[in-house]
């Protein structure tokens, strides 16, 4: 199998990064390992896509050195196109090229991972899908059983309307968003509503949430493949994240600390709800955010948190993963083009 990784900049990648893991156990499988950034990515006049892509060594002791062999300034790299890869896997997060002011960046990977699809390379998770499932917005999508009562708006009299109706105590959020950033409480006084609503109004649109008072424990994450919970060896890939002394986000970049999860029987009901839509959808791998009996965000691009997991459970994860890829890969080689690549995406 060929794979091609496409991260926001493979030099500010990091070795405990669910990316890092993935791409080292599918090298150490015996693959042919590609990993690219958006700046290397290339439409050809055939009507083609690649670039300039670094080529990860099969063979490393550990995951740091497999990394430092791809970042390395002589690094094996080749230029690959569409036409040397199985499987593209959008790996990269829109929402640094926001905060990096890399504007251009934030569709780059959908819009070049539709015509990698186009010439026959399976593209992972469905960049048609991922186009508005990136936001939080694709959340409202779900069942209301599994999510906080919730509203998107510009409008801070709405936000203040939510605020009284839900008892004086939400959350507010950006739309789009990663790891806790521009995430506030607003408590009972809202002495600061002002200025907080403002900040998050520079990068779009306000979600205020329900506040879960579960979320004082912290959270959990619960990963899906192919819509399903991963489950290797009867062990589940979920990790609970536990927050920073007064801290209500549970974020690892927030300060977050992993700890072993409890997997309860509505984690898994949860995950028997939504995994149906995650299917349709074509989302290939995701992370559910769990606090208490509710869901408050679905991690469709860029999930991670996968190499924790699998540290405290004791349990190879990423090689699970890779063996679920393989078989996509099978099906792709048997059928052509005559299974869709969101069917595929999900397929087993």
């Amino acid at each position: 199998m060929k794979i091609t990784l496409l991260v926001n900049n493979v030099d500010t990648e990091v070795p405990p990064a669910t990316t890092t893991i993935l791409a080292r156990a599918a090298a150490r499988a015996g693959h042919t390992v590609h990993m690219m950034g958006l700046d290397e990515l290339t439409y050809y006049e055939d009507g083609r896509i690649g670039g300039v892509a670094r080529i990860a060594p099969r063979v490393s002791r550990t995951k740091e050195s497999f990394l430092r062999a791809i970042q390395e300034k002589d690094s094996p790299r080749e230029r690959i196109t569409s036409d040397d890869m199985d499987l593209l896997w959008l790996r990269y997060n829109p929402s640094e090229e926001i905060e990096h002011e890399r504007h251009w960046g934030q569709d780059a990977g959908m819009l070049f991972g539709r015509l990698a699809m186009a010439r026959g390379v399976i593209v992972l998770n469905h960049p048609d899908t991922l186009a508005y499932a990136m936001d939080k917005l694709y959340f409202q999508h779900f069942p209301e059983s599994v999510r906080p009562v919730a509203i998107v708006t510009r409008d801070i009299a709405e936000i203040r309307r939510f605020y009284e109706e839900q008892g004086r105590r939400i959350v507010i959020k950006p739309l789009t968003g990663y790891g806790g950033t521009g995430v506030f409480l607003v408590n009972a006084d809202a002495a600061n509503l002002n200025q907080m609503v403002e900040s998050i109004l520079r990068t779009g649109y306000v979600m205020a949430q329900q506040y879960l008072p579960a979320a004082r424990d912290g959270d959990t994450r619960f990963f899906m493949v192919n819509g399903e919970p991963l489950v290797v060896n009867g062990r589940i890939a979920a990790l609970r994240r536990i927050s920073a002394s007064g801290d209500f986000r549970s974020n690892m970049t927030a300060g977050g600390k992993p700890a072993k999860a409890n997997v309860t029987d509505r984690m898994l009901e949860i995950a028997s709800i939504i995994g149906p839509k995650l299917k349709r959808d074509g989302i290939f791998f995701a992370g559910l955010d769990i606090v208490g009996d509710l869901v408050v965000e679905i991690n469709t691009i860029s999930t991670g948190g996968l190499n924790a997991t699998g540290r405290l459970e004791r349990t190879d994860f990423a090689a699970e993963v890779v063996t679920m890829l393989e078989r996509k890969v099978d099906i792709r080689r048997h059928y052509g083009g005559h299974i869709s690549n969101i069917e595929l995406a999900t397929m087993r």
